[in-house]
C-alpha cells in the first residue's frame, strides 16, 4: 500500500533511505525506501506529527529521517529525545518535540 504521508514528510524519509543505501553496503535501496515510506505513513496516519507547528515540523521530520536510518534507530531517536533542551531556542515547542520523538519510538515499535 502506498504511503499516505504528504510530500513534506515522505520526501525527507525517502531521501534518507537513498542516502543510507548509497553509503552502506548492507542496506538494500528498495527495501529501505519501502520501510521509510511505511514509517512516514504510520507517523502521519497516527497523527504523531500533527501538533507540531510549521517551524518545528520540518526539523523533527529531518531528524527522524536521519535517526530512522541509523544502525540502531530506537537508540538514535531516544538519544535525540533526551537531547532536547527545555529552553532550546531553535524550537517553538521543545516539550512537544521531545514527546514526538518518544511517541515515534512507541508507534514504530523501536
Amino acid at each position: 500500500m502506498p504511503s499516505t504521508a504528504p510530500p513534506g514528510i515522505l520526501e525527507p524519509f525517502l531521501a534518507a533511505a537513498d542516502s543510507a543505501a548509497s553509503s552502506r553496503s548492507d542496506v538494500d535501496a528498495e527495501t529501505a525506501r519501502a520501510l521509510m515510506a511505511e514509517a512516514a505513513g504510520m507517523l502521519h496516519d497516527g497523527l504523531v506529527l500533527d501538533h507540531l507547528d510549521d517551524h518545528d515540523l520540518p526539523q523533527v521530520v529531518a531528524a527522524l529521517a536521519a535517526d530512522l536510518t541509523a544502525v540502531d534507530p530506537g537508540a538514535a531517536v531516544r538519544a535525540r529525545a533526551a537531547g532536547v533542551a527545555d529552553d532550546d531556542p531553535a524550537l517553538h515547542d521543545p516539550d512537544g518535540v521531545r514527546g514526538t520523538y518518544l511517541v515515534t519510538v512507541q508507534v514504530l515499535g523501536l
